[in-house]
């Protein structure tokens, strides 16, 4: 099994990186392989909604000058997906937030590419917004009908300087529960195949509220 871990940092061994390895020991512990992307430092364009990856059904967004198809394909195959972001006013940060628009849309709008993976979201923050970032990968998550494990507290890590996050000794419990937990639930989806029957996707309804 394997996981790929997103870094949504623009800095490549700061705090976001640390949160992201905290989770990925506990998964490698279990022989679960890791791959850590670095979006973060990439430029990577917002989504223009231009809605050509559902015309075409080809698993690619039609913006070509980026990483994002590669990485819409190694998420694909992986088994996980492990969100990483700083936060930046109580907020992700500006390419982790372009990069989920675009990857997640793809995903949707060409069968739910990511259903039923196990998916997981951690923010580095100094001091406060680190809830609200969290809650933004989420939605994500949720949207795709991922698998979510759980911690003992929220996903939240601080520290200011890379590195920093190891004195939040709470912080570092979270993380290693969280990494356990995904390491179990993937055991337990992954054995389970063979026994139990995957509810059958549905048809997405679409609906407004004008009249």
């Amino acid at each position: 099994m394997k996981v790929v871990a997103i870094n949504g940092s623009p800095k490549k061994e700061g705090n976001t990186y640390h949160a992201l390895r905290l989770v990925c020991e506990q998964l490698e512990a279990k022989g679960i392989e890791t791959e850590i992307l670095q979006v973060g430092i990439k430029n990577v364009k917002a989504c223009t909604a231009c809605n050509m990856c559902a015309k075409n059904q080809d698993e690619k967004c039609v913006i070509k000058n980026d990483d994002v198809n590669d990485w819409i394909q190694k998420m694909k195959n992986a088994d996980g997906i492990l969100l990483g972001s700083p936060v930046h006013y109580a907020s992700l940060g500006s390419a982790m937030k372009s990069f989920l628009d675009r990857v997640f849309y793809v995903s949707g709008v060409n069968g739910y590419m990511f259903r039923h993976k196990v998916g997981a979201s951690v923010a580095a923050v100094r001091r406060s917004g680190g809830l609200p970032a969290f809650n933004e990968m989420n939605n994500y998550l949720n949207y795709s009908e991922m698998m979510i494990p759980t911690s003992n507290y929220w996903n939240v890590i601080h520290g200011t300087m890379p590195g920093e996050v190891h004195q939040d000794e709470e912080g570092v419990q979270i993380m290693r529960v969280l990494g356990k937990n995904m390491a179990y639930l993937m055991e337990l989806i992954e054995n389970g195949k063979e026994k139990v029957e995957a509810p059958a996707p549905e048809k997405k309804a679409f609906t407004h509220f004008i009249r």
